[in-house]
């Protein structure tokens, strides 16, 4: 039997086994997935532990730190600066950066449409990696910041112009002047999520001229954002989309397994059902 896990800090409220143990059980695998709390200090004492297993997926705060240990870096790891996803072969390690994948999933799956012009809220965390996604893309990107996180918007700008020189990245406040259009909205704050639920990261007036909306957050499932944009007939999508769409490119690192996007739909629907 394989064995994988999911390594971080705090994991008693992750979805991860559940996720993992559907995909592996729709193609007949044997496998275990599990939950492994390390510290931050930690982490050097365990790595000759997870060499041990066939592979598994990191989460805060050993992200970065996880990188010092692998043999090999795939493209999307050095591109967005951080490991979640690793694949052990007799001991070596390879880390893989699969968070955007399920980002950019979730969002085809809706008929967004990605080449287009695209605001983006907060741009720190998950944030980052969607802005340089959505922007190697071909997105023409709008940043949308609070005042005291300017530089970090700009940073990730030129981070952004580093990658792709002729990329459209334009930072602004919320109360700044906007575009008359957006192809897609998406909120990468944790605004509107548990317990502070009331909150909603933008304007109606925004979410009004937006074709569709993706939000990071998937506790509550139906943020105000999520439901300000169903009620006006928008696609919307949460991060519980994300969430499996990211192991479902873990699996395809793994094993080679590949999923039909019913089969993903109803993995999320069920696991929806648990929150």
């Amino acid at each position: 039997m394989k064995r994988y896990t999911l390594i971080g800090g705090k994991l008693g409220h992750s979805l991860s086994p559940q996720i993992h143990e559907r995909l592996f059980a729709l193609r007949g695998r044997e496998a275990e997935y599990t939950l492994t709390e390390l510290s931050d200090d930690s982490l050097t004492l365990g790595i000759e532990e997870l060499r041990k297993l066939n592979g598994f997926n990191v989460t805060i705060p050993h992200k970065l730190r996880v990188m010092n240990f692998m043999k090999e870096l795939d493209r999307t790891a050095g591109l967005y600066g951080a490991v979640n996803c690793v694949d052990c072969r007799d001991g070596e390690l390879t880390g893989y950066n699969t968070d955007c994948d399920g980002f950019l999933e979730s969002v085809r799956s809706m008929g967004a449409k990605l080449s287009g012009d695209v605001l983006l809220v907060g741009c720190g965390g998950v944030g980052r990696m969607i802005a340089i996604a959505a922007a190697l893309e071909g997105a023409s990107l709008t940043v949308q910041v609070i005042e005291p996180d300017i530089p970090v918007a700009q940073s990730v700008k030129s981070e952004i112009l580093t990658h792709r020189p002729d990329a459209q990245v334009d930072i602004v406040l919320a109360d700044g002047v906007h575009k008359p259009h957006y192809d897609l909205l998406v909120n990468a704050t944790p605004v509107g999520m548990f317990p502070n639920v009331d909150a909603c990261p933008v304007s109606d007036e925004l979410i009004a001229v937006s074709d569709a909306v993706f939000d990071v957050i998937y506790n509550p499932l139906e943020t105000q954002l999520i439901k300000k944009a169903r009620a006006l007939g928008k696609p919307a999508e949460n991060g519980m989309a994300m969430l499996v769409r990211q192991a479902v490119s873990a699996h395809k690192i793994w094993d080679g397994d590949e999923y039909t996007d019913e089969e993903v739909r109803a993995i999320i629907d069920e696991v929806s059902g648990l929150i």
